[in-house]
C-alpha cells in the first residue's frame, strides 16, 4: 500500500466508531485525512490522532442540511491543499423503530443523511477527481442493503439505494479513471448496534447467525478501505464488497 503515501482523503462521520478505524487505517500509511462529522467528539478525535503522528483535519458538518455540503465540502479541500484523491462516505444515521411509528420527518431525515448528502459529496469529490483523471470514491453500504433487517426500513431503504447509486456512478466516471465502490459492514461492535447488543435475545440470535460467531471490531474495515483506496484496485468499479464474517452467505 506505499502508494497510498501523500494522498488526501475526506472521511465522513469518522469522529467515532467505523468511520474512525477507516479514517486512522488511511492515516496510518501516510494519506492526510479531513473528517466530516456533526459530533461534540470531533475536536478531541482530531486531536487524539496527530498525538500519533498522523496528518488529520476536522470540519464541522451537518450532512442533513444539503444546501450546506458544497460548502463543507469546500472548506474540506483547502484544508487538503486543494487536492483530493480519496472520499469515504461514512456518516449515516438511523432510527430503529416499527414503521408504523416512524414519522415521515424522521425516514426523510435518514434518506438526507445516507443517500442525498452522499450523492452531493460524490458529485463534488468527481469533480475534483475529474481534473487529474484519477480517484476513489468509497460509500459505506450494509448488510441491509440486500437484508430487509427488522424496525430497519428506512435505514434499509437508504442502503439499498447507496448501493445502487454507487453501480450507476461507477458507470459514468470509470473512464474518467474514478473508482466508485462500496463497503457493505455487517454487524460491528459500535454505538450506532449498541441498541442491538443490549438485547441479549436479539444479539445471541444474529451472533449464531454470522459464521465467524461474533460482531466485527471496527478496525476489521481498515484494511477493505486501504485496498480500495490504493492502486491494487484500479481495475474494481461498481462492487459492493460485504466485510460481514460471512453473514450474506450463511
Amino acid at each position: 500500500m506505499n502508494d497510498l503515501q501523500g494522498k488526501k482523503a475526506i472521511v465522513t462521520g469518522a469522529a467515532q466508531g467505523l468511520g474512525l478505524a477507516m479514517a486512522e487505517g488511511l492515516a496510518e500509511y501516510g494519506v492526510k485525512v479531513c473528517i466530516l462529522d456533526i459530533s461534540p467528539n470531533l475536536s478531541q478525535t482530531v486531536e487524539d490522532l496527530r498525538k500519533k503522528g498522523y496528518e488529520v483535519e476536522g470540519v464541522t458538518a451537518d450532512l442533513s442540511a444539503i444546501d450546506q455540503i458544497e460548502g463543507v465540502f469546500n472548506q474540506a479541500i483547502e484544508k487538503l491543499d486543494d487536492e483530493l484523491d480519496i472520499i469515504v462516505n461514512n456518516a449515516g444515521i438511523h432510527k430503529p423503530m416499527p414503521a408504523v411509528e416512524l414519522p415521515v420527518e424522521d425516514f426523510q431525515r435518514i434518506l438526507d443523511v445516507n443517500v442525498s448528502a452522499v450523492f452531493e459529496l460524490c458529485r463534488l469529490a468527481a469533480k475534483e477527481m475529474k481534473k487529474k483523471n484519477k480517484g476513489k470514491i468509497i460509500n459505506i453500504a450494509s448488510v441491509l442493503a440486500s437484508q430487509g433487517g427488522f424496525n430497519a426500513s428506512a435505514y434499509s431503504t437508504s442502503k439499498g439505494a447507496v448501493a445502487q447509486l454507487t453501480k450507476s456512478l461507477s458507470n459514468e466516471w470509470a473512464k474518467d479513471g474514478i473508482n466508485v465502490n462500496a463497503i457493505a459492514p455487517g454487524y460491528y461492535k459500535t454505538e450506532l448496534n449498541r441498541f442491538i447488543m443490549n438485547d441479549e435475545a436479539r444479539y445471541e440470535s444474529l451472533v449464531s447467525r454470522i459464521p465467524a460467531g461474533r460482531f466485527g471490531d471496527p478496525e476489521e474495515l481498515a484494511g477493505t478501505v486501504q485496498f480500495l483506496s490504493s492502486n491494487k484496485s484500479n481495475y474494481i468499479n461498481g462492487v459492493i464488497l460485504p466485510v460481514d464474517g460471512g453473514f450474506l452467505g450463511r
